[in-house]
């Protein structure tokens, strides 16, 4: 018999540690090559880990709820090797991970609402290292915690760069002194950063994010209370950023979708049955908005202090319900693909979003996010821009609606047609309220006068 190592494998270039959120194989269970044994949770996916050979769980050595770093050793297997297996990591296959951190707070685009747990859950157990982050000294930016610390993930880099942090000269509580998103947080909020720079008097274009302290709640008798889980968490965090963030207005317009209804009812056995694909409304939606980004680039920008980024790529990010909360699969380069290409990689994403079968490139670099919570029933919503993007799309229900439309011969008349209200939020930053809704007019023109070829 020999045993096999298993480590906390690394999902990513800048992801440095995971949380072991539930084990799927008890002490003593035989597993077999490739087969989930345990799910981590990171700042950016959650995905289930395969087993790196056959043999039998002989030991579990980080429990549920634990956060360690990257390739620490988590359990080990007992095979029928004869000689000794040199550690090798429980790495994810290509279709491995799949819960990001959600356009914070987008309503769902698919799926069932997410459940209510009753029963209390373990709370995360402490990083190992784990400690408040703090100022360091300052060294000669060579050594390798030096190194570790300034290649922080991209959002810590940014929300450092709007504020003039120096990572380099932060002690973080991820691995060897990383600065975690977190640590970051609570520097700002605590009026830390003063102390990495010389004072400055008050500027009117850099508001304090300093706020007030709300007094925490307490259970009463009767409460049921459970630590959120490893992506509700980043999912909060994500919310309250962006808040922060970026200046959010929201805009509505009531678009006539009874052309594209025609399109599909007409279209759609053939499509169907020529793809093996379901045609739904958003491909068509989706469509319409790639080509309202090229007519206004500045949705489809990020914005870096004081720069904006136009992207020239049109990544389109759509929410998907989850059981357990939501994720935000991108269609990379959605401007290159016609309705039935969107709408293969749209099953496609949202099928292994559900499956926990996606890879961590597939939920980054969304340039723009589309989030539809009229599948419930929502006639409308104002969703919370998903960062660093400028803007997003929510779609609420479509329902037949009488309306008053003017007919042949100029006279108004009643007639019933397929409708729905579609919201955009976007960041008054840098986008003005009159482009925000000339966008949404172009949308709006586009869907109502889609070509019958357009598939």
């Amino acid at each position: 018999m020999a045993r096999v190592d298993v480590i906390m494998p690394q999902m990513g270039e800048s992801i440095a540690e995971g949380t072991v959120s539930r084990w799927l194989k008890k002490v003593g269970e035989s597993v077999k090559r490739d087969e989930p044994i345990f799910e981590i949770s990171t700042d950016k996916v959650d995905a289930e880990i395969p087993a790196p050979s056959a043999g039998v769980l002989a030991e579990i050595l980080v429990t549920e709820g634990q956060t360690v770093p990257v390739q620490t050793v988590v359990a080990r297997l007992e095979t029928d090797v004869g000689v000794a297996a040199p550690a090798v990591a429980a790495s994810a296959p290509p279709a491995a991970a799949s819960a990001a951190p959600a356009p914070a707070g987008a309503a769902l685009a698919g799926g069932p609402p997410p459940k209510t747990e009753s029963s209390p859950r373990p709370a995360p157990a402490a990083h190992p290292q784990a400690a408040p982050a703090t100022t360091a000294p300052r060294g000669n930016g060579d050594s390798f915690e030096d190194r570790l610390r300034s290649k922080s993930s991209p959002l810590v880099r940014k929300i450092a760069a709007e504020h003039g942090i120096e990572l380099g000269r932060m002690q973080g509580s991820g691995i060897a002194g990383r600065v975690t998103k977190k640590d970051i947080l609570r520097l700002i909020e605590s009026g830390g950063v003063a102390a990495q720079r010389p004072s400055a008097p008050p500027s009117m274009h850099a508001p304090s994010l300093t706020e007030p302290a709300v007094p925490l709640p307490s259970p009463w008798p009767g409460d049921v209370v459970e630590s959120m889980s490893v992506m509700r968490s980043r999912i909060s965090e994500h919310m309250v950023l962006s808040r922060r963030t970026s200046a959010h207005v929201t805009s509505f317009m009531e678009i006539d979708l009874t052309r594209v209804a025609r399109i599909r009812v007409a279209q759609r056995g053939a499509f169907e049955a020529a793809t093996g694909q379901k045609l739904t409304y958003l491909p068509f939606i989706i469509k319409a908005v790639v080509d309202g980004l090229k007519a206004f680039p500045v949705m489809n920008a990020s914005v870096a202090g004081t720069s904006i980024i136009y992207r020239k790529q049109y990544n389109i990010g759509v929410a998907v319900a989850l059981d357990w909360g939501l994720i935000v699969p991108v269609i990379k380069g959605a401007d290159g693909l016609s309705i039935t290409g969107i709408t293969r990689a749209l099953n496609d994403l949202a099928a292994r979003a559900r499956a926990k079968k996606l890879n961590p490139a597939e939920v980054q670099d969304g340039t723009f996010s589309i989030t539809n919570p009229g599948v419930f029933g929502s006639l409308m919503g104002t969703p919370i821009i998903n960062q660093p993007q400028v803007a997003i799309l929510g779609v609420g229900a479509i329902e037949k609606r009488p309306k008053v439309v003017q007919g042949a011969d100029g006279e108004d008349t009643i007639a019933i047609r397929t409708c729905a209200f579609f919201s955009i939020s976007f960041d008054h930053r840098i986008i003005d309220g009159a482009v925000a809704d000339q966008f949404l007019a172009h949308v709006k023109k586009t869907l109502e006068n889609m070509p019958e070829t357009v598939l």
